[in-house]
C-alpha cells in the first residue's frame, strides 16, 4: 500500500508502559475525521553528566531496562553528556531515583515522553502525517505515520452543553446540547419525565438512562469539543457524581473511553478533566486567559456584554425556580437549558475563543485545553532549539533570589491639561533582542570560552554571548508572526503572540523554570529601570515634565502645548527624537542595533494624577483622564473606584459622572448634593450592592472574617444557598453590620455609603479644585439624621 499524507490538529496526546515496551497515542482533527496515531518503539530518556556516568552505573545496577549512551551534548557547564534510555516511563522513573539517592543529578528528566516526541520533531498543534491509515468505523488510524510539523488550521465540531439539577442532592433534571453541523444547528434536551411539549426534547424515565443517553448523544455525533461555563468544575464534575451514583463510567472520550480527573488544588476543588480524542473548554476560563475582564463572569453577564442577550431565567432565586419547573412546566424547563447552550456557543462565535485556543496551541505546542503552563511553554519552544545547538537544559535551582519587579516613577499629583503617554513597544523582549539575554548565552557568556568582544554586560554580575543565543532570535520569529497576523487582521493569532512573547521576562523570573537565575531576570528588569529613568530624562531635557512613568510607559506634561493639535504635534516629535536617541546610546555604549521602539500612544486632554488617600503623596497605577479618540473624548479610568468591582455601582456611577463634570468645567456642586440627598433618602438602594468572591472556604476565615464572609455565614439561616470557595457573594451594609442583599433584613446604613463610598471618591478630585466633599454636603447630611 502507498503511503499517504495527511494534515491533522493534535486534539489529544497520552502515552503508557504496555508488556512491550512505551506506547505514544496521539489523536488528531482532521478533514476526513479523528485521527489516532500510536507510536510504539520509543524510549523514555534523560541525560547526565559524562562525568557522573561510572557512577551511574553503579547507582543503577540492579534495575533493568536501560542504556547508557554518550552524546555530542554539552550541559550549562561545558561538560559532555550522557543519555539514559529506557525502555518504560514508569523504569525511567525509577532510574532517575536511583540516582538522585546516589547524589548525581539528571537532567530533563520531568519530560514525559509523549511531550518529549512532539517537542523534538517542533510539532506544535498542528502536523503533516505520513504513512498508511486504516478507518475503524468513524476513525481513522495508523502505527506507522511519521510526523512533520504543519499550519493546518482545521474546521472543528464543537458541542455546547449545559445540565440543570436540583439544589441540594444529587439529581438531574436535564442535559441540553447546541452544535452547529454544516448549516444545520441541531437542538436537544434530554429530559427526565414526561410533560415537555417541544419537538427538540426526549425523555426518559430515569436518572441513569438520562446519563446514558447523553453518552450515547455524544457518541453519536462525535464533536471534537465539548464546551460550557463552569463546565469542568461543575457541569462535568457533576455527571461524573451521577456517574459514580450508579456504578456507570463516564465514557466522554473517542472509542467511548473513560473520563480522567487531575486535581489542580489540595482540596480538590478545581479539576481538570483529559478524555482520548476530546477537549473539553470552559468558557470562562478562556476568556480570562485571552484576557478578557468583566465585573461578573456568569453566563447572563457575560452574554448581556457581549451579546446583548440573556438567560431566560434571571435573580437569585433562579434555583428555586428551575425545581418548580421541572416539576410544574418542563417545557419552560427545556428552553431555558437549552438558551443557556446556545449563549454559550454564541459567546464562542462572537469572540473567536476556539480560534484562539488553537492558534495559542500552534504556538505552545501545548495541548487546546491547557489554559496556564507558561513554563511548559517555554520548554516547548527553547529546548529543541537548544538540543539542535547541541546543550541540555539545567535542572532549576532552589538558591536563587528573586529580581526586582518593573520600575515605576514617582507621580506628581494634581489636574492637567495636555498630558501625552509614551510607550515602549513590548520593552521586555525588545530588551532581550537587544541586549541578547538568553539561558544559553548566560551560560556561553560566563563560561570563560569566549573573549571580552564576544559578550555584552547584564546586571548582578551576568554576562552574555554576544552571538550564540536563542532567545533572541525566537523572539525574533514571534514578532514578525504578529506583525503579519496583525496586517492579516488575525485577532486571536495576534493575541496568542503576545500573550507568549510578554510571558518569556516571568518564566525566567519564576522559581519553577528550569533556567530561573536572578542574573537573566534582573537584566531585563534592571536594564528597564535605567531606560525609563533616563528616558524621563532625556524628555524633561527636551523641555517637557513627566509627571509618571510605570515599567514601559511615561506620562508627559506638555505644559506649552495651547491645543489637541499642539500636543499631538509633540507626542510625534518626542516619538521620533526619543527613538532616534536611544538608537546613537545603545550603538555608541554597547555596540549593538537598538530594537526599544517608543510609541506616542494616548493623549489626554485632561488628566487627573490622585494622591495616595490621607496623605499629599502621589498615587501610583492609579489616574483618570479625558483621552483624545479619533470618535472623540473617552472618559477613562485606571485603578480608581469605577473600575473595580470590589466598590459598589453607587461609587462608580458617582465617580463617572462627577469626574465628567469637573474635567468638561461643568458645575458639579448641585451633583454631589444631589446624590448624597438621595442616597440618604432610600433612594438609590440598587446601587448599594457590594460583590466580592469567597478566597476561600468560609470555615478557613478564622482571624479576621470581612464583610462578605460575614454575609455568606447568613445565607444558610435565611434560606439561601451557601457559598463555597470562588463563589460570588453579593452583600449590603445595615446597621446590623454586613448582610446578604438577597434577604437583607435590617435597615441599611446609609450614613456608612456616604462616608465609605462618596466621600473618598468625591474628595479623591474635589481637592485639586480647592473644596472638599464635607464643605459641599455637610449641611446636606444634617437634614437626613442617621
Amino acid at each position: 500500500m502507498t503511503p499517504q499524507t495527511r494534515e491533522g490538529f493534535l486534539l489529544t496526546r497520552t502515552w503508557r508502559d504496555t508488556a512491550v515496551g512505551l506506547e505514544l497515542e496521539y489523536w488528531f482533527a482532521t478533514d476526513s475525521g479523528p485521527l489516532c496515531l500510536t507510536v510504539t518503539g520509543e524510549r523514555a530518556v534523560f541525560f547526565l553528566a559524562a562525568e557522573q556516568g561510572q557512577r551511574a552505573a553503579q547507582a543503577l545496577a540492579g534495575e533493568p531496562g536501560w542504556e547508557l549512551r554518550p552524546l555530542k551534548l554539552r550541559d550549562f557547564n561545558m561538560s559532555a553528556v550522557l543519555g539514559l534510555y529506557c525502555t518504560s516511563y514508569r523504569q525511567a522513573r525509577r532510574c532517575v531515583d536511583c540516582l538522585q539517592a546516589a547524589g548525581l543529578e539528571p537532567l530533563e528528566a520531568d519530560i514525559n515522553p509523549a511531550e518529549r516526541f512532539l517537542m523534538e520533531r517542533f510539532i506544535r498543534g498542528a502536523a503533516q502525517l505520513n504513512g498508511h491509515f486504516k478507518q475503524d468505523k468513524a476513525v481513522w488510524r495508523s502505527r506507522d505515520a511519521s510526523l512533520r510539523p504543519s499550519a493546518y488550521r482545521p474546521a472543528l465540531a464543537v458541542m455546547s452543553f449545559d445540565i440543570e439539577t436540583a439544589m441540594t442532592g444529587l439529581q438531574l433534571f436535564s442535559i441540553g446540547i447546541h452544535m452547529q453541523v454544516g448549516d444545520q444547528h441541531l437542538r436537544r434536551v434530554l429530559m427526565l419525565g414526561e410533560g415537555a411539549q417541544q419537538d427538540y426534547v426526549s425523555t426518559v424515565a430515569t436518572e441513569r438512562e438520562l446519563l446514558l443517553a447523553f453518552l450515547d448523544c455524544v457518541a453519536e455525533l462525535d464533536p471534537d469539543v465539548l464546551i460550557g461555563w463552569n463546565v469542568v468544575n461543575f457541569d462535568t464534575w457533576y455527571l461524573q457524581q451521577v456517574a459514580d451514583k450508579y456504578g456507570m463510567v463516564l465514557t466522554l472520550g473517542r472509542d467511548r473511553r473513560a473520563l480522567h480527573w487531575r486535581k489542580l488544588d489540595e482540596d480538590g476543588e478545581r479539576r481538570s478533566a483529559q478524555m482520548p480524542g476530546r477537549i473539553l473548554l470552559d468558557g470562562i476560563e478562556l476568556l480570562r486567559a485571552a484576557f478578557y475582564s468583566f465585573e461578573s463572569y456568569s453566563l447572563d453577564h457575560v452574554a448581556g456584554e457581549l451579546l446583548g442577550a440573556g438567560k431566560l431565567l434571571q435573580g437569585g432565586e433562579r434555583g428555586e425556580e428551575i425545581a418548580r419547573l421541572f416539576h410544574e412546566d418542563k417545557t419552560a424547563l427545556a428552553a431555558y437549558n437549552l438558551r443557556d447552550c446556545e449563549l454559550v456557543s454564541e459567546i464562542f462565535e462572537q469572540t473567536r475563543l476556539l480560534d484562539f485556543a488553537l492558534a495559542r496551541s500552534a504556538m505552545t505546542g501545548l495541548n487546546i485545553d491547557r489554559l496556564g503552563g507558561s513554563v511548559a511553554s517555554f520548554d516547548n519552544l527553547y529546548l529543541p532549539r537548544l538540543h539542535r545547538a547541541g546543550y541540555v537544559a539545567p535542572n532549576a535551582s532552589v538558591d536563587q533570589v528573586s529580581s526586582p519587579g518593573g520600575y515605576v516613577l514617582d507621580s506628581q499629583p494634581g489636574i492637567y491639561e495636555q498630558v501625552l503617554v509614551l510607550d515602549f513597544k513590548s520593552l521586555y523582549p525588545s530588551i532581550i533582542r537587544t541586549f541578547a539575554i538568553d539561558p544559553l548565552g548566560l551560560a556561553r557568556g560566563l563560561s570563560g570560552e569566549l573573549s571580552e568582544s564576544d559578550t555584552l554586560s547584564g546586571y548582578l554580575g551576568a554576562t552574555f554571548a554576544r552571538h550564540e543565543h536563542i532567545l533572541p532570535a525566537l523572539i525574533g520569529e514571534l514578532w514578525a508572526l504578529r506583525d503579519s497576523a496583525k496586517a492579516a487582521d488575525d485577532g486571536p493569532l495576534s493575541q496568542a503572540i503576545k500573550i507568549i512573547m510578554n510571558s518569556f521576562y516571568g518564566v525566567l523570573g519564576s522559581a519553577g523554570c528550569r533556567f530561573f537565575d536572578a542574573r537573566l531576570a534582573s537584566s531585563i528588569t534592571l536594564r528597564g529601570h535605567d531606560i525609563l529613568q533616563r528616558t524621563r530624562d532625556r524628555i524633561e531635557v527636551l523641555g517637557h515634565k513627566v509627571i509618571y512613568g510605570d515599567t514601559d510607559s511615561v506620562f508627559v506634561w506638555v505644559q506649552r502645548a495651547s491645543s489637541t493639535a499642539a500636543a499631538q504635534q509633540a507626542g510625534r516629535m518626542l516619538q521620533r527624537e526619543l527613538n532616534q536617541w536611544w538608537q546613537a546610546e545603545i550603538q555608541r555604549e554597547y555596540g549593538v542595533a537598538s530594537l526599544l521602539e517608543l510609541e506616542f500612544e494616548t493623549h489626554y486632554r485632561r488628566f487627573l494624577m490622585p494622591t495616595i488617600r490621607g496623605s499629599d503623596k502621589g498615587s501610583k497605577k492609579r489616574y483618570a483622564g479625558l483621552k483624545v479618540t479619533s470618535e472623540g473624548e473617552q472618559l477613562v479610568f485606571k485603578g480608581l473606584e469605577n473600575v473595580r468591582t470590589d466598590w459598589t455601582s453607587l461609587a462608580r456611577s458617582f465617580q463617572q459622572e462627577l469626574y465628567r463634570r469637573i474635567f468638561a468645567d461643568e458645575s458639579y456642586r448641585d451633583y454631589v448634593q444631589e446624590v448624597t440627598r438621595s442616597v440618604l433618602a432610600g433612594e438609590r438602594d440598587q446601587e448599594l450592592v457590594y460583590r466580592k468572591r469567597l478566597r476561600r472556604k468560609l470555615a478557613d476565615y478564622q482571624r479576621n472574617v470581612p464583610p462578605h464572609v460575614q454575609a455568606a455565614r447568613l445565607c444558610a439561616e435565611r434560606g439561601l444557598p451557601v457559598p463555597g470557595r470562588g463563589d460570588w457573594v453579593s452583600y449590603v451594609i445595615t446597621r446590623a453590620g454586613a448582610e446578604p442583599a438577597q434577604r437583607a433584613l435590617s435597615p441599611i446604613d446609609y450614613q456608612y455609603y456616604v462616608d465609605r463610598q462618596l466621600q473618598p471618591v468625591a474628595d479623591g478630585i474635589l481637592s485639586f479644585v480647592g473644596t472638599s466633599f464635607a464643605a459641599l454636603v455637610g449641611p446636606q447630611i444634617a437634614l437626613f439624621p442617621a
